[in-house]
């Protein structure tokens, strides 16, 4: 018996306590009871906006097909403007008199305002990168130093996945009002800048040709747009160089950056260039030693490079073994250099298929190429190029496809220059101009084998090939826009 009543006083000062009005807002009396009512409604309805927005942006806009900037855009003012509706429905439902609260509202609004500003700022910086969508999720970006993936960008922050692991946020605003390096805006291809310093002694056409040799030594590196060398400026004790090249993948540029160096630093250590340090002075009372010793130490340096350089001829050296090449001057050989490149091709390895189109012009440095006509029945050689020859030029004078597979007959090295390239040097050294036209005359036997294609394509009549080189030179300055 006393413990019921203990029990129903309990029961009649708690429900007191529930009902028992705090304030008064308006003609709604406020009590305990009313306030956990609102709480619990609002938490209902800002979990039905959450889960609207959801669906909206993981399920019907996917299926819809709309960006994903778009769809949170979209998501978002649809959970607010839901979120919103429902909480002035709870709260009039409830019996607060909205009107009656204006001008408290608006005072709290303006000091809230204040307070919010920077809430405020990055939810409408948040809103304009997800509509603009100029970055995304996914992105490779590089914002104050430190380079990463977009992971999440929400209304207030965006979270960058860095290389190390670790999340960086970065509010919306410092986004939208600082530069923003953006790798993947139209693609992740980028440039990839090697600084290198050699010795004033080195020459710099072997440079330039061993930088670009190892550049299309690491598979990664792109031919187009291809590689290239930059003579920067003369230091305090080395010549420096930079080699840029550009890559597919730029997230990936450190670790090529890296596969580069060790190519640089044993190609150089093969062609015996040197990558100085810091000198300085050195007193000593006796010289006698130390001058024996540098000797034998030059002898022993001097005869390592002379045997490594025996086995690996110079890409100069190859060239000047030519007769159309002989006259060209190092700034001339220099350019030709970089704007080609060395074609390692193992025996059976084709270059080209009979019947596809190809821009290049080849020059054999070492081996055999044979050219292989291919019908449905026979695979007959036509021709076998050798060091020293060249082919290409008529496929690129006669704008046609290559009549003949050309296959390596040995281990061989090809110099390839692109149409584009073949053309500049052309333009930039009229007597090489001279020297293919006489070159190609001499090869009257290929361009007879050409000759009832070229009269149906309307390029060629009986009295060009009387005239050889005169046609080759029409032909020559039709293509390439030259004047010889």
């Amino acid at each position: 018996m006393p413990n019921s009543i203990s029990w129903s006083i309990i029961q009649a000062w708690f429900s007191q306590t529930l009902t028992t009005p705090l304030f008064t807002i308006g003609v709604e009396n406020i009590s305990l009871l009313w306030i956990i009512q609102v709480i619990v409604l609002l938490i209902i309805v800002s979990i039905i906006a959450r889960a609207i927005k959801r669906f909206l942006k993981e399920y019907l806009l996917a299926f819809l097909k709309i960006s994903e900037g778009n769809r949170e855009v979209i998501g978002t003012l649809s959970g607010l403007g839901l979120g919103t509706l429902g909480y002035i429905i709870v709260l009039q439902g409830m019996g607060l008199d909205l009107a009656s609260l204006a001008v408290i509202v608006g005072g709290f609004g303006v000091g809230i305002g204040f307070g919010l500003q920077e809430l405020t700022k990055n939810l409408v910086s948040g809103l304009t990168l997800l509509a603009e969508s100029k970055l995304k999720v996914g992105d490779l970006i590089e914002f104050q130093g430190e380079l990463g993936y977009i992971q999440e960008i929400s209304i207030r922050s965006t979270v960058i996945r860095t290389f190390q692991g670790s999340q960086l946020v970065v509010p919306n605003t410092d986004l939208t009002s600082k530069t923003v390096e953006n790798w993947n805006y139209e693609n992740c291809q980028g440039r990839v800048d090697i600084a290198i310093s050699v010795a004033y002694d080195s020459d710099p056409l072997l440079v330039t040709e061993v930088l670009l040799e190892s550049a299309f030594m690491e598979p990664e590196v792109l031919t187009s747009p291809p590689p290239k060398v930059i003579f920067m400026n003369y230091g305090e004790n080395a010549l420096s160089f930079e080699l840029w090249v550009w890559v597919e993948h730029i997230d990936r540029r450190q670790v090529i950056k890296s596969s580069l160096n060790f190519i640089i630093e044993y190609n150089f250590r093969q062609r015996g260039i040197i990558m100085p340090f810091p000198q300085g002075e050195l007193w000593l009372h006796s010289l006698d030693d130390l001058k024996s010793i540098a000797a034998e130490k030059q002898i022993q340096l001097k005869s390592t490079l002379t045997e490594t350089l025996a086995l690996t001829p110079t890409l100069k050296e190859f060239l000047q073994q030519f007769t159309c090449f002989k006259r060209l001057n190092d700034l001339e050989l220099r350019g030709l250099v970089e704007m080609g490149s060395r074609r390692h091709l193992k025996m059976n390895d084709i270059w080209v298929r009979q019947g596809e189109y190809s821009d290049s012009f080849c020059i054999v440095l070492s081996g055999k190429i044979n050219a292989i006509y291919e019908t449905q029945k026979i695979s007959n050689r036509l021709f076998t190029f050798d060091q020293g020859n060249y082919f290409g030029e008529l496929p690129l004078l006669l704008e046609i496809p290559y009549p003949t597979t050309m296959i390596a007959a040995t281990d061989s090295i090809l110099f390839v220059l692109g149409k584009d390239c073949f053309q500049t040097l052309l333009n930039q050294c009229p007597h090489f101009a001279e020297d293919v036209a006489e070159e190609l005359a001499k090869r009257q036997d290929v361009l007879q084998d050409y000759q009832q294609q070229l009269k149906k394509m309307g390029l060629m009549d009986e009295e060009d090939l009387k005239n050889p080189v005169a046609w080759i030179r029409q032909r020559l300055g039709q293509i390439f826009n030259l004047k010889l």
